[in-house]
């Protein structure tokens, strides 16, 4: 029997079948890290995980709080210092792919973690960027996964923490030494990716159960769709274990038990 799988648990399978075992992976707090770590945990063994507080190869058993979460350092095949992380390993362009998730995301894949609202008179003000700028000016491409609301995809980000394609679609045009920018971005609806000219995301494939109608509704510009629109393959009972056992250990685990 077929297990079954939430909205939740889809996004991240998803997100984990996007990283492949040859992987240098620079990886996000949150849902980027539990992507990250499922794929490691399942098809990629031997992908190299590396976090912003300059672990190398890392390998947690549980899923870390923040970039200082002694696990990180402690499960690593290394640790180095983060100078060296971003100056070395990031700009010199050692990352395959940089994993990020975010509060805002608009239309050009624009990513915002820095306010809501008016800059000089914000509604919230966000932890801000941490090392996501460089990540996505310098690692070869970007993966972004979040949750799918209205709230989140905007037409156009209250502020531009990290850069996807900038406000015209045209921030990566003829600049050198960057890195492709955001290549998809998954969600638990859909997977999205730019448009090879426009650069504006675009629907390539609904989760199975989800309608256009749905995506619509949650997407707060006027969202496209492929011309050829796939049905994301459903989460394997394997993949629904091991992520239920991550979480399950990492629950444990910060509660002191």
């Amino acid at each position: 029997m077929t297990i079954e799988f939430t909205s939740s648990e889809m996004m991240s399978i998803t997100a984990a079948r996007a990283l492949t075992n040859d992987m240098t992976c620079f990886v996000g707090i949150g849902l980027p890290s539990e992507a990250a770590n499922l794929a490691r945990l399942t098809h990629a063994p031997d992908i190299t995980l590396i976090y912003e507080s300059g672990t190398l190869q890392t390998a947690p058993d549980v899923l870390p709080l923040s970039i200082g979460d002694g696990e990180l350092c402690s499960s690593a095949l290394t640790t180095v210092s983060v100078p060296e992380m971003f100056r070395y390993w990031l700009q010199g362009g050692h990352i395959s792919v940089g994993f990020l998730g975010t509060a805002q995301i608009d239309r050009y894949a624009n990513l915002n973690t820095t306010l809501i609202g008016d800059y000089r008179n914000p509604k919230v003000r966000l932890p801000g960027g941490g090392g996501a700028p460089e990540i996505a000016t310098n690692a070869k491409e970007v993966f972004i996964t979040v949750k799918h609301s209205k709230r989140t995809f905007v037409k156009d980000v209250d502020f531009i923490t990290t850069v996807g394609f900038g406000r015209d679609g045209k921030a990566r045009d003829n600049v050198p030494n960057i890195g492709r920018g955001p290549t998809v971005v998954i969600t638990d609806l859909c997977i999205l990716k730019p448009d090879p000219e426009t650069k504006e995301l675009v629907v390539t494939s609904l989760h199975p159960g989800v309608t256009r109608e749905q995506v619509i509704e949650a997407t707060g510009w006027e969202i496209r769709f492929a011309e050829q629109l796939e049905t994301t393959p459903e989460p394997t009972d394997e993949e629904l274990t091991v992520l239920r056992e991550l979480k399950a250990r990492t629950d444990a685990h910060h509660a002191g038990n």
